[in-house]
């Protein structure tokens, strides 16, 4: 019996312990994403990518802060090192498709994925783009109440040229139902990188079709949720400043 109670003592620790390390990483990630400090996000995922397993929720987590990273070294113009996470990043993605984990979301990443590969060979950008359009169809078939579905339905449309049926018009509307979904489940935005990401893709949106009012709206709605998001603050809200000063 004694032996019995370590046992499940140590399971419990074992437990908490994973679950202070899940939150504890998620705070990291917000952190390092509002802080424009990506070194200490690269940090994260490379540790939990050691140590990694294959329960389905860490999973998860790890494919998601892989997949803003991926994002990130593409702007930077670091093909190399997003090859190298976007690698990573499907491998898991695998085990998690492997595993049935979420449908919807896996053919949401699948989508986000063959989006990375269009800017990593743009001359691919044909076949990779259907591929595209096709995992996010059926990401919003089998689940047309996730945010993140909407997103990469929306990034397909947005950057899909207008003579094959892209519409930056529909990419900003699934991208405001996107925004409107997650607000319906207010405790799970905090500490939640994706919501601000999601406010920003917006904005920026807005002001690729020169609605600048309307961008200056969802910039100041991510600042009054996050006053320290430093890219927003810093350059994209004072650049679009300049402007509104210009018309």
């Amino acid at each position: 019996m004694e032996r019995t109670n370590d046992i499940i003592i140590t399971l419990l620790l074992a437990f908490f312990l994973s679950g202070s390390a899940f939150a504890s990483n998620k705070e990291k990630i917000y952190e390092a994403y509002i802080s424009n400090r990506m070194i200490d996000w690269q940090i994260v995922i490379d540790s939990m990518e050691q140590n990694k397993t294959e329960n389905s929720a860490y999973l998860s987590e790890l494919v998601n802060y892989q997949y803003g990273y991926i994002g990130y070294c593409l702007a930077e113009d670091d093909d190399k090192k997003a090859k190298h996470y976007l690698d990573l990043a499907e491998n898991n993605l695998d085990i998690l498709e492997n595993k049935n984990f979420d449908p919807a979301l896996v053919n949401a990443y699948e989508a986000a994925f063959w989006g990375f590969k269009i800017g990593l060979s743009p001359i691919k950008a044909p076949i990779f783009g259907r591929r595209c359009i096709k995992n996010a169809d059926r990401a919003l078939e089998l689940n047309n109440q996730l945010p993140f579905a909407h997103v990469q339905y929306g990034n397909a449309y947005f950057y899909m040229p207008a003579v094959f049926g892209g519409s930056k018009q529909v990419a900003i509307e699934h991208f405001l139902l996107a925004i409107k979904q997650m607000e319906t489940s207010p405790e799970e935005l905090k500490n939640n990188w994706n919501y601000l990401s999601l406010l920003s893709l917006t904005a920026q949106s807005y002001e690729e079709l020169n609605e600048f009012g309307k961008a200056q709206v969802i910039y100041e709605k991510a600042l009054k949720f996050e006053p320290n998001f430093k890219w927003i603050k810093d350059e994209l809200y004072p650049d679009l400043k300049t402007k509104l000063k210009q018309q």
